[in-house]
């Protein structure tokens, strides 16, 4: 228990500081906009969607149903929002667990002491835990550990108690076993490896089997009745397992995009063949060797192997002979004959044997399924009693079960049966590496019995704690890099730059570093040109920089990249519209609208980028005095709105299109339908008191009005819209007040400034009125009926020729405007009779100008 708790304190120790790191890369899909987490969607939702809050069903969903992992997240969600620090406690907690159920395992195999210890602070260390434990969503691959070691711990005592006195408490532990593995799958789809895995512990390390013996009893043919009937149990609960999660998911694999395989979509047999050969190599050599690490393996991170004469081929044959010996080794078996002859002993701790194998000899009588010398997962019988201590299984036993921990459950990454969606994934060798410390420590032990000499093993042990403490300084090191996310992403260019420097420049722009995020979305491109997200987010960069025709440039080039790329068509319709090119707009808002969300890796963001483009196709409409066609888009939007989408606006625009024909009934549903999705959303509260002062209702209109200014009382438009109201009742005075206030807030919007100077020259306040048309006309100064209201309240303060020069300001900009030539034809009578000088026609200028 003592080395449980010591590995345990130094897994924890070592990512405390990852507590105060906030969430990266992945955790915004999985955490931030996943509407599974809310309060207000229905638990039960977590059975339908992946791990993304994709239906599973749909085309573009990963497939990957993980209920336990998202029900773990929504209970973060409920108990502290989207702060991050709770989220890495809980990942923290489960590795402490983790690592003092991996020390717990060593106990019986190992026989507990510093071997035990090894491999417990070997897995508490290593590097390639990092992304599982220090990335929440990294928490599926730890949580699926947990169950997953639960689950052989618990077969363990089953094979412990199997043929004893008490049936119902050998087959208790069988339930708990298959319970506990249906749980390590529903965190993480390779958790179901651990029934195989248990079945490989019960036949050649409880049992000791030899390859042929296993393959006898397997097909029936040895007498072994309860070992048989645990292995079927196993085998049959995978199958249930299997088939209930693959109809679960509608029968389809995932789709994925050829950059995060590229292997996968390669046409040619031998580079598929030749890369997925060589991609278990790089795995194991980031357990050997875990100097490069990344965030990100896709797209060119590891380059296709195209060729026999690519020298990566040497590392495959290496990697794949190196474990085919070890294999071998394992699947030999002890020389039975051999060990009784040099007599029976066992090991602790790594003493000296007598035969100098790492392990005691099997009693002869083992071949039934009694005998309380068995070893188990728990440490059977005879640990905690006067009986002789239980023998430790033979290295051969060993070192296969280590390879089978470390191999299985990395089956499903392999390619071998379905493509994945990824090249390498850090994350899924949690597990694995299980497997690999035990294989680790469990070398060590026999090299140091089999060491003559006390000066070799001190080499040794030396050897073994430097091993530890460089892995648990690499994972301080990699801590850091977890730490934030322009961290991360600066440790993964020299391993996938076309994607670190795209993700450092969204966290740069985030930052308001615009000049550093350009270039690094340039950099981006530079390495892989065609990544129409960068592409996009570039051109969100110029745009939000008022680069308008370079913005629009870059959104083509994304949507030529990838012509399903919505929130591109979306920018592009809104920088058209702002420019007047109309036609062009609708023909690209009404393309978005008609792109199909089959095999999307987001249906989520897309759908929420269809329903913005109808929205603003709806708008551009509105504005031009289509309201049947605008409310048809509106209602197209509505039905294809997806759950996380904000509907305030798009509710609040229908309520707006109704009130313009008239229907003023389905306008206030509208307008109540946007305030209550929103219950803050100020032009609700503008537009319906608008609606409830036309119906009569001047007491409710008054109080919304006046809510819309207490939700921000530094927004103009607010007192604007008011002092309209006050003006309709004749409170002039007020009026004026709210004129005034909501000018001087907004002095740089002309649409406020030109209203409130129309509430003060309408209030009779003309001195007032004429500095707000001064300050609208230098707003727009191209604008002719600013120029023209400013002469008229001109010409009503006396400053005639004043007046005359914006009169004949508006003319040059509108020659043709009737009240403009009615009001410069007084003007110039009015300054005949005052003996003032004027120009005899229309439309001339004076010498000054």
């Amino acid at each position: 228990m003592i080395t449980e708790l010591a590995c345990t304190a130094v897994a924890v120790g070592l990512y405390l500081n990852t507590l105060d790191a906030d969430f990266c890369y992945d955790d915004s899909r999985a955490i931030k906009t996943n509407q599974d987490l809310l309060p207000e969607t229905p638990w039960t939702s977590i059975l339908y969607d992946d791990f993304w809050g994709t239906l599973l069903t749909h085309s573009g969903s990963h497939k990957s149903f993980r209920p336990l992992c998202t029900l773990s997240f929504r209970l973060n969600y409920s108990l502290h929002g989207l702060r991050p620090w709770g989220y890495h406690l809980l990942n923290l907690a489960l590795h402490g667990l983790v690592t003092g159920l991996v020390a717990a395992l060593g106990r019986p195999l190992l026989g507990g002491g510093p071997w035990t210890l090894l491999a417990g602070l070997l897995f508490a260390v290593h590097p390639v835990h990092t992304e599982a434990v220090a990335g929440v969503v990294g928490r599926a691959d730890v949580g699926a550990a947990l169950f997953f070691l639960l689950s052989l711990l618990c077969y363990g005592r089953h094979c412990g108690a199997r043929g004893g006195r008490s049936p119902a408490r050998c087959w208790g532990w069988m339930l708990a076993s298959l319970w506990c593995a249906a749980a390590s799958m529903l965190w993480k789809e390779q958790g179901v490896t651990v029934l195989a895995v248990s079945a490989l512990y019960d036949i050649f390390v409880f049992q000791r089997l030899r390859l042929r013996q296993a393959l006898l009893l397997l097909l029936g043919k040895k007498k072994k009745t309860g070992v048989w009937l645990s292995i079927c149990v196993l085998a049959s609960w995978g199958v249930f397992l299997l088939s209930a999660r693959l109809y679960w998911m509608g029968n389809k694999p995932p789709n994925f995009s050829n950059s995060d395989n590229p292997a996968a979509d390669s046409p040619h047999f031998l580079t598929r063949l030749l890369t997925f050969l060589h991609l278990p190599a790089a795995n194991a050599w980031l357990l050997l060797c875990p100097d490069k690490l990344s965030f990100d393996w896709s797209m060119d991170a590891v380059p296709l192997v195209r060729s026999l004469a690519d020298l990566r081929n040497l590392h495959t044959v290496a990697f794949y002979t190196g474990f085919m010996l070890l294999a071998g080794f394992s699947l030999r078996g002890p020389n039975l004959k051999a060990k009784e002859a040099n007599g029976k002993a066992h090991v602790t701790n790594g003493k000296s044997m007598t035969n100098g194998n790492g392990y005691h000899a099997p009693d002869t009588n083992h071949n039934t399924d009694h005998g309380l010398m068995k070893t188990s997962l728990n440490g059977s019988a005879g640990l905690h009693s006067c009986s002789p201590k239980p023998s430790l299984p033979p290295t051969e036993s060993l070192v296969l079960f280590s390879l089978g921990i470390l191999a299985l459950p990395f089956i499903p990454a392999t390619n071998l049966f379905f493509y994945v969606g990824f090249v390498i994934a850090e994350r899924v060798l949690y597990i694995p590496s299980i497997g690999f410390c035990i294989l680790v420590a469990a070398g060590a032990r026999t090299l140091h019995v089999r060491l003559r000499t006390r000066g070799c093993r001190v080499v040794l042990i030396t050897l073994c704690t430097g091993l530890v403490l460089i892995n648990g300084l690499r994972t301080i090191q990699r801590n850091k890099d977890w730490s934030n996310e322009e961290n991360l992403y600066k440790s993964g260019i020299n391993v996938n730059p076309a994607k670190a420097w795209g993700n450092l420049g969204n966290v740069l722009k985030n930052q308001g570093k615009m000049a550093e995020a350009e270039r690094a979305y340039r950099n981006a491109l530079h390495y892989r040109g065609n990544m129409a997200d960068m592409l996009y987010n570039l051109g969100l960069l110029l745009q939000e920089n008022e680069r308008f025709s370079e913005a629009l440039h870059y959104y083509k080039l994304a949507i030529a990249s990838r012509p399903t790329l919505a929130s591109a068509y979306l920018n592009t319709g809104i920088i058209l519209m702002n420019r007047g090119n109309l036609e062009e707009a609708k023909h690209t808002f009404l393309t978005c609208a008609d792109i199909p969300d089959e095999n999307l890796k987001d249906p989520h963001a897309h759908k929420s980028s269809v329903t913005s483009c109808l929205y603003n196709l709806g708008k551009l409409l509105h504005e031009q005095g289509q309201q049947e066609e605008a409310l048809s888009v509106y209602k197209e939007a509505v039905l294809k709105m997806p759950r996380q989408f904000a509907p305030h606006s798009l509710f609040n625009m229908m309520g707006e299109a109704y009130m313009r024909l008239n229907r003023l009934e389905e306008a206030g549903h509208w307008y109540r339908e946007s305030l209550r999705a929103k219950p803050d959303h100020i032009p609700a509260h503008l537009t319906y008191g608008k609606l409830l002062s036309i119906i009569g209702q001047k007491t409710e209109a008054e109080k919304y009005y006046l809510r819309a200014i207490q939700l921000d009382p530094t927004k103009g438009n607010c007192y604007m819209h008011y002092g309209q109201f006050l003006l309709e009742q004749s409170r002039l005075a007020e009026a004026a007040e709210m004129a005034e206030r909501a000018a001087e807030l907004d002095n740089s919007e002309f649409d406020v400034v030109f209203s409130a100077a129309h509430m003060l020259r309408q209030a009779n306040l003309n001195e007032a009125a004429e500095r707000q048309y001064e300050r609208a006309a230098s707003l727009r100064p191209d604008y002719p009926a600013a120029l023209m209201n400013l002469g008229a309240i001109l010409h009503l303060n006396g400053k005639l020729p004043e007046a005359e020069w914006n009169y004949l300001r508006a003319l040059q900009l509108k020659p043709d405007d009737v009240i403009t030539q009615s009001n410069l034809r007084k003007l110039w009578n009015i300054m005949e009779r005052q003996g003032l000088r004027t120009k005899d026609g229309l439309g001339t200028q004076r010498d000054e100008l």
